[in-house]
């Protein structure tokens, strides 16, 4: 016969039973009234957990814990799938510290708006409505509300089974190079990881020069970042519709097209302004130049992996590759920047504007006004964060303008093409790139989804007059 249990203990289980439903119900309340806000914190917090990891002596190979505002900074450029370093991955990170750079990286890749969904599902065992239309716009309404759950699940499936086939093409390349069985699924895991979700990240220590020619190792790359770059919404679209354009949804459509358009214009134009740079490809053969040039197109707008040294690029070059950062890859994908369908939106709203129309259409579909603000909005804020953090490090550091510039977008963007200004910057200067590079993933996507959900129809309107523009 079993003894009851004393008073006391049936006391105390029963209060911590009252404190976890407390917590729960804040948590599940939060989700569903403000869910924008629980994205925040719920990045932030994941922020700090590795932040935590990456201080412990292990994470390091001498076995000294590493200063605040170095692990600060690496913990949010992986969370942040951005790939600024201020130390080697490679040389200066144990085995442990660049798992935890790994897991980071992975986790997140998979957004700040799928991470609040799964701690509201795995807190509360349910989404709210607010919660699930906030999932829901992250897929670009992919689903129903009812198949929120499984449609995360599909994400999250989605995203392994891709780095599992570029982790595949990968390895056997390494073992062919003389790397060590073991070795060399590290080094495949590790790229197919940092690849697909734009991180650009690499754990040897000479990063990528050594492959620089090498199309086993480079093209499998370009592959995982370009997927990245589109985002799941587009991905699941493609796995649904595969070619049969005519049921693409709009979004996807538009974000296909763009960044199609964005990597053969880049390639030609990065191409024909380093055709002759001594200091990059010059010396190359013309075949490797090609090969140059589209590997640079395809990671300037987000990828972060580089051939040459980002320094030694014309300063057209690099404006350029400022503006293809600037512009980013797919909504709700592991690219950054602004995001090629806002540059789309616009676009198609200066034609409407030039021909007089007072619709804005494409593809046989009309694209709401409240769409066009949000497109505004975005842009304006990013303009607006580049702006001041270029202006703060040049006050902090009085370096060159290109310079400052370019890892100024490259840390909104999260791109993480460096011309190695973050690894000479004070800790004060760290602490701006780590904040820009948060509200650089975060920013955008959260202040879309905000406008989005707060949108209400109002019973009046005020007299229009329209005040003199241009």
């Amino acid at each position: 016969m079993a003894r009851s249990q004393p008073s006391w203990l049936r006391e105390e289980q029963s209060v911590y039973l009252r404190v976890l439903a407390r917590i729960r119900d804040f948590i599940d309340g939060v989700a569903n009234s403000s869910p924008a806000r629980v994205a925040l914190i719920i990045f932030f917090s994941v922020i700090l957990i590795f932040t935590a990891l990456l201080s412990l002596p292990v994470a390091s190979s001498n076995g000294v814990a590493a200063p605040l505002h170095d692990a600060l900074f690496t913990a949010v450029s992986a969370v942040c799938v951005v790939g600024l370093t201020v130390v080697s991955t490679a040389a200066y990170w144990s085995f442990f510290g660049q798992l935890v750079i790994l897991i980071a990286i992975f986790v997140g890749g998979l957004g700040t708006l799928t991470l609040a969904s799964l701690l509201a599902l795995m807190v509360s065992k349910r989404l709210g409505v607010r919660g699930k239309l906030l999932a829901q716009s992250a897929m670009n309404n992919a689903s129903r509300l009812g198949e929120v759950g499984t449609l995360l699940r599909i994400v999250i499936t989605t995203s392994v089974v891709v780095e599992i086939v570029l982790a595949l093409m990968l390895i056997p390349r390494f073992m062919v190079l003389g790397e060590p069985f073991w070795l060399a699924v590290w080094h495949g895991v590790f790229y197919s990881i940092s690849a697909f979700n734009n991180a650009g990240f690499t754990p040897h220590s000479d990063g990528l020069v050594p492959y620089e020619t090498d199309l086993f190792i480079l093209i499998p790359l370009m592959i995982g970042v370009f997927l990245g770059s589109l985002g799941f919404p587009v991905i699941l679209v493609l796995i649904q519709y595969r070619l049969r354009v005519r049921k693409w949804s709009l979004h996807t459509k538009l974000t296909v097209n763009v960044s199609l358009i964005l990597l053969v214009t880049g390639a030609i134009a990065w191409g024909a302004l380093e055709w002759s740079n001594s200091q990059t490809i010059a010396g190359f053969s013309n075949g490797d130049k090609v090969i140059h040039a589209l590997f640079a197109s395809v990671m300037t707008r987000s990828g972060g992996f580089n051939l040459v040294d980002q320094a030694e690029m014309g300063s057209a070059t690099m404006l350029l590759t400022d503006a293809l950062m600037f512009a980013g890859g797919g909504s709700a994908s592991t690219a950054g920047g602004i995001k090629v369908t806002t540059i789309a939106v616009m676009f198609l709203a200066i034609v409407a504007e030039a021909r007089g129309n007072s619709d804005v259409k494409a593809y046989g579909r009309k694209i709401p006004e409240g769409v066009m603000r949000v497109a505004i909005s975005v842009i304006f804020m990013g303009a607006t964060l580049v702006l001041v953090a270029t202006g703060v490090l040049l006050w902090m550091t009085e370096e060159d303008l290109n310079r400052v510039l370019f890892e100024v977008i490259s840390a909104f963007a999260t791109c993480g093409l460096s011309t190695n200004l973050s690894a000479e910057l004070p800790p004060e200067g760290k602490y701006v790139l780590s904040a820009l590079m948060f509200a650089g993933r975060m920013g955008t996507i959260t202040l879309a989804s905000a406008l989005a959900l707060r949108q209400r129809s109002t019973l009046y309107h005020y007299p229009e007059e329209r005040p003199i523009i241009g």
